[in-house]
């Protein structure tokens, strides 16, 4: 007897369509027991029940006349976001697994001014992770990056002809073997922490592209930006608190 495939199996036991069922597996939402079903046209035992992950709602921080700042809740594209609040335009991104503060711009003469100071490394970006491993004393990662494109997804390494990254690690926390950090950025390359934090032998929980353990998410959190003299909080999702316990 021939098998389903997931997304068909998933659409019927949740009563959605072929195509949302298969977004759903997409984003990494969808779940068999502890274990992410991670091929959405994957056959799969008809007798299969699925667990599905619930996703939060994007929630505004601030807003002005130049700009919106949003907690970006995780399993949301920063593509989403800007569709969702229209009339504004991403100014950075956050990866679809990070939560946390996500800026975007209402007008191109701010938008120009806040570029700027990305690129003079003025902006501070302020992030949270639990990664593998227990780490004792704060340390720097000052080693440049390399982004290629593997299929459509990008893929980021330590490389001599690089472009230059620092991240700075402050350990917050230990539990068993695995460490609360907290992690400030400069320059923002594509997936910096991750890299920085693979090449220090210590990936970020749930961060399986870049040697971390499977969880029910990748364990990093934008957690406060300043940009031209204002900071934008957003605080640490609840799974962050209560994963060392």
């Amino acid at each position: 007897m021939e098998k389903p495939k997931a997304y068909k199996l998933l659409a019927e036991q949740e009563g959605i369509s072929n195509s949302e069922a298969k977004s759903l597996i997409d984003r990494g939402l969808v779940y068999v027991g502890n274990n992410k079903v991670m091929i959405a046209r994957g056959e799969i035992s008809a007798k299969t029940v699925f667990i599905v992950q619930k996703v939060e709602k994007a929630r505004p921080i601030f807003e002005n006349d130049d700009l919106i700042v949003i907690d970006k809740p995780a399993f949301v594209n920063s593509d989403e976001i800007e569709r969702q609040f229209k009339g504004s335009q991403l100014l950075h991104r956050l990866d679809r697994e990070t939560s946390g503060v996500l800026m975007l711009v209402k007008n191109e003469e701010f938008r120009l001014k806040a570029i700027q100071e990305f690129k003079k490394d003025n902006v501070y970006k302020e992030y949270v992770a639990w990664v593998e491993g227990l780490i004792s004393e704060p340390f720097v990662i000052d080693q440049p990056l390399i982004t290629e494109k593997k299929g459509n997804k990008a893929y980021t390494k330590v490389a001599k002809n690089g472009k230059p990254a620092i991240t700075e690690v402050t350990p917050l926390e230990v539990s068993g073997k695995k460490t609360k950090v907290q992690l400030v950025i400069h320059h923002g390359r594509t997936h910096q922490i991750r890299a920085h934090m693979k090449y220090a032998q210590h990936p970020i929980i749930g961060d399986e592209s870049y040697g971390g353990r499977q969880s029910k998410r990748v364990m990093l959190h934008a957690k406060k930006v300043t940009l031209l003299g204002r900071t934008f909080e957003a605080p640490e999702p609840k799974v962050f608190g209560h994963f060392g316990s």
